[in-house]
């Protein structure tokens, strides 16, 4: 009988399947925070507060946080083509139902499926991309898997706020929806039977809990991303009351934003292989002073464009540097480590947003900046101390 391996050598890579996973990463994380640009026309068409409109983006990351390992667990040996098409399914009701909202208890609902669709996806994806390429290519197809990530995290939140400043935020859940639709038939078309090697053991999920240098990744990981999310959250309500940027200044600075994360995410790469912990420290230490320095300076639109520059650029570095920094730490099990992490990410996403949300209403945008820069101060102060004498900042790209 000729094995697995050797029938994916015989075959090639099927690299239209792994771009059509490629797609899959986008349009996911692309829902996933397509709420941020448009909270605000949410709030106000939903008749709910700002902080209350953020529960958009904190509970599917209750949900996602759970989902992942749950499904993990629970799909025992199910042929992955079956489970990923499923979830592709699932996305496009999310984002015709969001788009169809008639309350904010629909739109909730729509963004607890997302929150399925989120914790599955990432739970099954990178394994399966594993399996669509011999081994020598494995490393490159899940690279341009991730790429969607990247280019979804920078891009969705302006090209969002875009559209639904021309259309309305329900248009853009719409376009949305037609996206998903696409990944969708492309699955169906080109995902190969992906049978599971094996199926995974909770005690396989909790392997990284017992390494310290993982558990200290997994803390720097939280304290970042939900600092990050308690003011992102309120980006464009921040731009506006806190800066008095019109509609149109605010796309534009949104875009800014997106490029220079993107920008970030590659400039986090060659920083990383330098040094994972140095980019950790960098990025922290950007985000906090940047958060608490905007509260302090005061508005004005050339104070608002550095902030969304700088900002845009720390955290293009966390994702990089922290995915780096689990296989590091784990070499020997890296997909029991990027598991909890993205479980600990989404964690931070929702909780960060929440927390956020309770602040902003209770005392005003500027409050959910102050937050978030603490909590980032607080990470690199946790970065600093395990480098110890030795810290090395990494300063050239």
């Amino acid at each position: 009988m000729v094995s697995e391996s050797a029938q994916k050598a015989e075959r090639g890579p099927a690299w239209p399947a792994v771009a059509s996973l490629a797609i899959g990463a986008f349009s996911t994380v692309t829902t996933e925070f397509l709420p941020i640009g448009l909270l605000t026309n949410i709030a106000h068409s939903l008749q709910v507060t700002e902080g209350t409109a953020g529960l958009m983006v904190t509970m599917p990351g209750l949900v996602a946080a759970v989902a992942g390992p749950g499904f993990l667990i629970a799909s025992g040996r199910l042929d992955r083509r079956f489970v990923l098409v499923a979830i592709s399914a699932l996305l496009v009701v999310s984002n015709l139902l969001a788009a169809l909202a008639p309350n904010f208890a629909t739109m909730l609902l729509a963004r607890v499926l997302l929150g399925l669709c989120v914790g599955g996806f990432w739970t099954f994806a990178p394994g399966a991309t594993g399996q669509l390429v011999p081994a020598g290519l494995q490393a490159k197809a899940v690279s341009y898997v991730l790429a969607g990530i990247s280019v979804a995290a920078v891009a969705c939140v302006p090209a969002g706020a875009l559209l639904g400043d021309l259309a309305g935020w329900r248009m853009t859940f719409a376009a949305a929806a037609v996206l998903s639709v696409v990944v969708l038939v492309f699955q169906l078309r080109l995902l190969p039977p992906m049978p599971a090697a094996r199926a995974t053991r909770l005690r396989d999920l909790l392997l990284p809990l017992s390494h310290a240098g993982a558990r200290l990744g997994l803390l720097v990981s939280f304290l970042l991303v939900a600092g990050h999310f308690a003011a992102y959250t309120y980006l464009r309500p921040m731009l506006e009351q806190l800066f008095g940027l019109s509609a149109g200044a605010v796309t534009t600075l949104l875009l800014v934003y997106g490029a220079a994360g993107f920008a970030g995410t590659f400039a986090g790469g060659r920083l990383a292989a330098r040094s994972v912990r140095g980019t950790a420290l960098l990025a922290a230490g950007l985000i906090g002073a940047v958060l608490l320095l905007s509260v302090l300076v005061g508005g004005g639109p050339a104070v608002a464009a550095l902030v969304a520059f700088a900002w845009g650029a720390a955290f293009g570095l966390v994702p990089v540097a922290m995915t780096g920094w689990m296989l590091e730490a784990l070499p020997e099990s890296p997909e029991a480590g990027q598991a909890l992490l993205v479980s600990f990410f989404q964690i931070a996403i929702a909780l960060g947003a929440l927390v956020g949300g309770v602040v902003v209403d209770g005392f005003g945008v500027g409050s959910a900046l102050l937050l978030g820069g603490a909590l980032s101060v607080i990470a690199a102060l946790v970065i600093g101390a395990s480098l110890g004498p030795r810290v090395r900042v990494v300063a050239e790209v």
